[in-house]
């Protein structure tokens, strides 16, 4: 590989763990799934994206609201088309789906294996494999769902609008416009 190649490898590596953070606290499991290979193991015992987006729906139907924030992400590349990499999150979770009351942080690690194939004519960077690694899990000190609306940039703490107001969100939980 030359090293504009290797740059361009790294930052659309990282671009995948940025996508996956986004998609996952947005509900969008279409964009989700699509960041795996086709032929993603889900378990021991299912293969594909459609068992993949029936894992992430059962999950999340476990928590409500969650803010993934991608820290430090250590690539390693094997060849052009294949790499490892760990990835640190910091996760704030409402812990026991949209009713709970209960705010979490937890710090995550993520061991991957990723791959460079073709999809649909263009080359790009697939997960092939995500392993998520609980470090520790902590209730917050504030909990932000007792606070009230933030009213942003009037007011600068308290609940704001998002996820809710995205248009993935409300679907995912059946909701209307908000």
């Amino acid at each position: 590989m030359t090293d504009l190649e290797r740059l361009l490898a790294y930052e659309e590596i990282r671009q995948l763990a940025s996508r996956y953070a986004i998609h996952a606290d947005a509900r969008d499991l279409d964009r989700l799934v699509d960041l795996f290979v086709p032929d993603v193991r889900v378990g021991r015992d299912e293969i594909g994206r459609a068992a993949l987006k029936n894992d992430f729906d059962r999950a999340f139907r476990s928590v409500g609201v969650t803010f993934l924030f991608v820290g430090n992400h250590m690539i390693d590349l094997v060849d052009s088309d294949h790499a490892t990499g760990i990835v640190y999150s910091r996760a704030e979770i409402q812990d026991g789906g949209l009713d709970s009351r209960r705010w979490i942080t937890q710090a995550i690690q993520y061991h991957d294996v990723y791959e460079r194939r073709a999809e649909e004519g263009e080359h790009r960077w697939f997960f092939v494999r995500r392993r998520h690694y609980l470090v520790y899990g902590a209730e917050l000190g504030t909990n932000p769902l007792d606070l009230g609306a933030a009213d942003w940039p009037t007011r600068q703490t308290g609940m704001g609008t998002h996820p809710h107001a995205l248009e993935t969100w409300r679907r995912f939980w059946g909701e209307g416009t908000p």
